[in-house]
């Protein structure tokens, strides 16, 4: 609906012809456009940007649902096999691609949708392609959650359960297994949304949240469970024998150490100058992600090719977060030496970089009454990005250690936080797919660099063999 845009054009198109009539008292009313999914009969109005829940007082909406369920079971229905079988054929055609003159499968598989599920379908397909991160999850060992008369058999979970034994590693690894098998039909990754709602309250619903916020949700508690383990297995005990995450690159949150912090963890140095006395005070931060500003200077400039003033890059967006910057008078600085709260200066510098780099680009910004999305196109490298001049200790850094290269960007397109799509564009052995919930496709290096993306996963780029890594 925000992708291709089909549905929504008719609706802008209404609106037009109806600006263009001469209104009469009743057309005065606000007027709803809506549209139909024909499979799944859930109804979509444009003019509030959500799903349509109630019907109208002649039950109208009720009524074309009917309608198309009786066209689907009339004597059309051979009909309609007939060409659907066309259409997969057709479309088990298109998932082939020739790579070096030999034709191959697309494999890439998609994540259905279960009801604006599309925030966790884009984060989940953004950790698929994340390969160390990937791996480490489907090499874990399964876990029978179920013991006694019911081991072995099958459950349907309901979201209403009050089972109390589930484990989100288990059903994240069941997911990630799922995807990259060459299934021609969508995943649904029921299981998985069953725990979340289980385990992390705020997502309980069927209401459009936040995709960076629940990417975090995820990754902190896949890295409690992690250390905690379950049916008396702890995880770490893997983690440990892992020889790819060796000690030193491990970065501790809450005193351990899992794959989650070993892959995306970092850590901040927060520098505070007091401007009366001088002092200065240094803290250690733990990150998994980076949350930059887009700076005020170029809110206004929404696309690649608009004219007015400079472009925007991520490199402006690190540069406004690492900057040194004074506090503003609600954040006054407890002075230990002046012994009450001073005007102060406020710096952060990178003391160790993770694995993998995820930057977070703030499109949402709270005004008075609501929150608005910053629409401005950021330039970003899909290509060495170089984080050394951001590094507290440069010069201990190897000269390839700094370099990060772009392997999985989460776009949300629309209006607001509560509203929209969310799509993800991943890389995945050498090429770019666009993953938009059940749909997957092959795209370009071009496509991708024009999107406005809302989270950026970068890989740190692997020194060459024989190169000795510091």
């Amino acid at each position: 609906r925000y992708v291709n845009g089909h549905a929504k054009k008719h609706y802008e198109d209404a609106q037009i012809s109806m600006t263009n009539h001469k209104k009469t008292e009743k057309q005065e009313k606000v007027q709803h456009t809506v549209c139909m999914d024909c499979s799944s009969y859930s109804t979509y109005c444009y003019r509030c940007d959500d799903f349509v829940v109630n019907d109208t007082k002649l039950g109208l909406v009720q009524k074309v649902r009917e309608h198309l369920q009786n066209l689907e079971n009339s004597a059309f229905t051979s009909d309609r096999h007939r060409k659907r079988k066309l259409l997969e054929n057709s479309s088990l055609n298109s998932k082939l691609l020739k790579v070096n003159g030999s034709t191959t499968a697309l494999c890439a598989t998609g994540l259905r949708n279960l009801g604006n599920t599309c925030f966790m379908n884009a984060i989940l397909q953004s950790l698929s392609n994340i390969q160390q991160f990937c791996c480490y999850f489907k090499e874990l060992p399964a876990v029978e959650l179920r013991n006694g008369k019911t081991a072995g058999r099958r459950t349907y979970h309901t979201r209403s359960q009050g089972d109390n034994n589930v484990s989100l590693v288990e059903e994240f690894r069941k997911t990630l297994c799922a995807l990259w098998q060459g299934s021609q039909t969508a995943f649904s990754p029921e299981s998985l949304f069953y725990v979340v709602w289980k385990i992390m309250p705020n997502f309980r619903g069927y209401q459009q949240q936040d995709a960076h916020e629940f990417m975090r949700y995820l990754l902190d508690h896949l890295h409690l469970e992690l250390q905690g383990g379950f049916n008396g297995v702890s995880r770490s005990v893997i983690l440990q024998e892992s020889s790819n995450l060796s000690a030193s690159n491990k970065c501790c949150i809450n005193g351990a150490s899992t794959v989650v912090t070993a892959i995306f963890g970092g850590i901040l140095q927060n520098e505070v100058n007091c401007l009366i006395c001088g002092t200065e005070s240094r803290k250690f931060d733990p990150f998994l992600d980076l949350s930059l500003d887009i700076p005020s200077q170029f809110r206004n400039k929404r696309t690649k090719n608009q004219e007015s003033g400079p472009m925007c890059t991520l490199r402006d967006c690190l540069r406004s977060f690492t900057d040194l910057e004074e506090l503003d008078e609600t954040e006054l600085y407890m002075c230990h030496k002046c012994k009450k709260k001073q005007k102060s200066t406020k710096k952060f510098w990178i003391q160790k970089l993770p694995k993998v780099l995820c930057l977070h680009l703030k499109r949402f910004h709270w005004t008075a009454y609501l929150r608005n999305k910053v629409d401005t196109y950021v330039e970003f490298p899909l290509r060495g990005l170089d984080m050394k001049c951001y590094l507290l200790e440069p010069e201990n850094s190897g000269p390839e250690s700094c370099l990060y290269d772009l392997v999985a960007v989460v776009v949300h397109h629309g209006s607001g936080v509560g509203s929209g799509h969310y799509t993800a564009y991943a890389a995945h052995e050498g090429r770019w797919f666009h993953f938009n919930d059940s749909t997957v496709t092959l795209t370009d290096e071009e496509t991708v660099g024009k999107a406005k993306a809302y989270i950026l996963f970068y890989v740190e780029r692997q020194a060459k063999p024989g190169a000795e890594k510091l």
